[in-house]
């Protein structure tokens, strides 16, 4: 099953015949003071930093968060996405929990956007859902309501399942334009929540076949060496049915570990991009 995103002049494909899709996660005022500053003064000059470092880091798709406290976010979201998709041809995920900060970067936005996310909660689902079949766009489901982030992967499969016949038979959205997250839980908190994560996924490919991806950073939240972490949790996951990741496209480890999946998983015929990787590393490093 492959989701297809697209802009204005290029498309990516998420699903397990494809290479491994790198959402980059850096546009995201979260934990950065100085840039929440920047936008609560309508200065996106960071954005343009942002873009070119995950590009060059190898991102394949942006995701787009302006939640700035005390920030005007649609203004920003729609401002964003304009600049953006003036400096690079990605597909774009717009991240927001505010219905019209997704109207404001989806009414802008040129292509097939993600949207990040939808929640099993019913008022959610009523609010987003036509929104993401108004505009075409694909959706980020995570499988949690308002009782409950569950514990067990069955359960979150069960919430899944709720989010996906919604959005098929009530909305005529395609199973293929709903990415599921299993749900990553940080490891520091209990180091039995990654096992259950990992079973969440396979659970999930088994009984839906949907494209998946989480927020990659969650896993290692509190821990020491975080990107090691990230660099082993991702190969394990993508084994398992992950087929894309939020995750930071500017960390080398990071992406030389997916990239070494999908050539381990057969996703990478004969090598050839990781060999041009390579080669591409020694030529930069030339004096």
């Amino acid at each position: 099953m492959d989701t297809v995103l697209r802009s204005g002049t290029a498309e990516v494909i998420i699903g397990p015949g494809h290479p491994f899709c790198i959402i980059g996660e850096r546009i995201n005022p979260t934990g950065r003071k100085v840039f929440q500053e920047q936008l609560r003064r309508g200065d996106l000059s960071r954005v343009e930093i942002d873009v070119a470092q995950q590009v060059a880091g190898g991102a394949m798709v942006l995701d787009v968060n302006m939640g700035a406290p005390l920030a005007d976010e649609a203004e920003l979201m729609a401002r964003a996405v304009t600049l953006i998709q003036s400096r690079t041809d990605l597909p774009l995920c717009l991240d927001s929990s505010i219905i019209e900060v997704l109207e404001a970067g989806l009414g802008c936005y040129q292509g097939k956007a993600l949207v990040n996310s939808v929640t099993a909660e019913d008022e959610r689902l009523d609010a987003i859902l036509p929104l993401v079949k108004r505009h075409g766009a694909a959706v980020i489901a995570l499988p949690n309501d308002e009782e409950e982030i569950p514990e067990e992967p069955a359960r979150r499969v069960e919430l899944a399942r709720k989010i996906i016949d919604v959005a098929t038979g009530k909305y005529g959205i395609g199973i293929e334009d709903i990415v599921i997250d299993p749900l990553a839980m940080p490891v520091g908190a209990d180091t039995s929540l990654v096992a259950r994560t990992l079973e969440t996924i396979e659970l999930l490919r088994d009984e839906f076949g949907v494209n998946m991806t989480l927020g990659a950073s969650n896993v290692s939240f509190g821990m020491p060496d975080r990107t090691s972490i990230g660099a082993a949790f991702l190969p394990i996951a993508i084994a398992g049915g992950l087929t894309s990741a939020i995750m930071d496209a500017r960390s080398p480890q990071l992406v030389r570990s997916v990239k070494a999946a999908d050539l381990l998983l057969n996703r990478d015929p004969w090598g050839a991009a990781w060999i041009a990787a390579h080669r591409a590393q020694q030529a930069a490093a030339l004096p």
